[in-house]
């Protein structure tokens, strides 16, 4: 019976990853390979000229990905709140700059991998703040803040279980 239920959870997050824009697929595996440190993510990923910068800034905004795993607060308590959610913000608030994020829904899932099952209650809170920065376009901070539901906003609760399905680009092999 647990099989069954970890596969339907497995193809209900693959259909989730299926909804995103093909930026946001792409943006995702590439921020999991450098936040889980799967592989160069130099060689996979820089294309053009200004990638290697970009895919840089993550990698020194990334580092403290470990850190932040490891104190995140509990949903109860005000104590160190503040030590998790600062840097994180300034880490979603890089990361929604590059404009290749279009939702709360791929933010969600992208930092639900990056960061665990227990970061869940204070994604909403985290998206809201960076997306809400003013280094990010007005327009765009509109259509981030915009795609927030009032259901993920005001959740009672979050489930505890971690992501089984984590994206990998996949190279096709020369015929």
């Amino acid at each position: 019976m647990a099989g069954t239920k970890t596969a339907s959870l497995t193809i209900s997050e693959l259909r989730e990853f299926a909804s995103f824009t093909e930026s946001e697929q792409l943006f995702i595996e590439r921020s999991l390979d450098i936040g889980l440190n799967r592989g160069d993510a130099f060689k996979r990923w820089q294309r053009e000229s200004g990638d290697g910068r970009a895919i840089r800034g993550q990698y020194l905004a990334y580092r403290e990905l470990k850190t932040l795993r490891d104190c995140v607060p509990s949903e109860n308590a005000i104590d160190g709140v503040e030590s998790f959610v600062a840097p994180l913000m300034r880490i979603a608030a890089q990361d929604l700059a590059m404009e290749r994020i279009d939702s709360f829904s791929a933010f969600r899932f992208l930092y639900e991998r990056l960061l665990g099952a227990r970061a869940r209650p204070f994604l909403p809170a985290i998206f809201c703040g960076a997306a809400a920065l003013p280094q990010i376009r007005p327009a765009r901070r509109k259509m981030l803040l915009q795609s927030l539901s009032e259901a993920a906003a005001t959740a009672p609760g979050w489930s505890e279980r971690e992501p089984c399905f984590y994206p990998e680009w996949v190279e096709a092999e020369a015929a």
